[in-house]
């Protein structure tokens, strides 16, 4: 399984459920493995980064946590539960990273000790941030490839692009963007919906 630091841009079939792809990954098929980084990386490599560690640290956080998918995956009793087990995962390789790094530094007689095993404070909302946003990354996932292209243009470029060049992009009439972003942006809405009541 690769393990580079994640693609802004990088899109992942809606085909790839987390059931297959972890069955697939099972069973040694490389493109499941490449599917598994390609929908999860964003998810992975922004829990580093809500935990304040820089780029280069989240990078390492990411390859440890590809890693451990590799070696850990057959432990996971349920597929659906990929996500989540990726959060705790990745989530404890920040803690432990933290806890490493703040070894290294002077001590300080007047701050309250970790306890053995404690996420810190905040780390649930962190994960919880982190799980909303994947949803969201699955559900535009799962939009036509047009309604996924005008919602990144649309909502994710810096800076926001104007209309005439997501048009231009697009291939379409600058007049019609309104209309078809209304569109899209229903699709997305009930993906949401569906996935909130999952």
């Amino acid at each position: 399984m690769s393990a580079k630091p994640p693609q802004p841009r990088a899109r992942h079939s809606p085909a790839w459920t987390d059931v297959r792809l972890v069955r697939g990954c099972l069973k040694g098929d490389e493109q499941a493995w490449s599917a598994l980084v390609d929908k999860y990386k964003n998810l992975i490599y922004s829990i580093p980064i809500k935990y304040g560690l820089g780029p280069d640290a989240a990078s390492d956080i990411f390859q440890s946590v590809c890693l451990e998918v590799l070696s850990q995956l057959s432990a996971l009793r349920k597929p659906r539960a990929l996500p989540k087990w990726l959060m705790q995962v990745t989530a404890h390789k920040c803690y432990h990273w933290k806890r490493l790094q703040a070894r290294s530094e002077p001590f300080d007689e007047n701050e309250e000790p970790a306890k053995p095993g404690a996420m810190p404070a905040g780390a649930e909302d962190l994960l919880r941030e982190a799980e909303q946003e994947q949803i969201l990354r699955d559900a535009i996932a799962a939009l036509p490839p047009r309604c996924t292209e005008l919602v990144r243009m649309l909502f994710f470029e810096q800076p926001p692009l104007p209309y005439a060049e997501v048009a231009r992009r697009l291939g379409i009439a600058t007049g019609s963007i309104g209309f078809i972003r209304g569109r899209c942006l229903k699709r997305l809405r009930a993906h949401l919906e569906s996935a909130g009541r999952k």
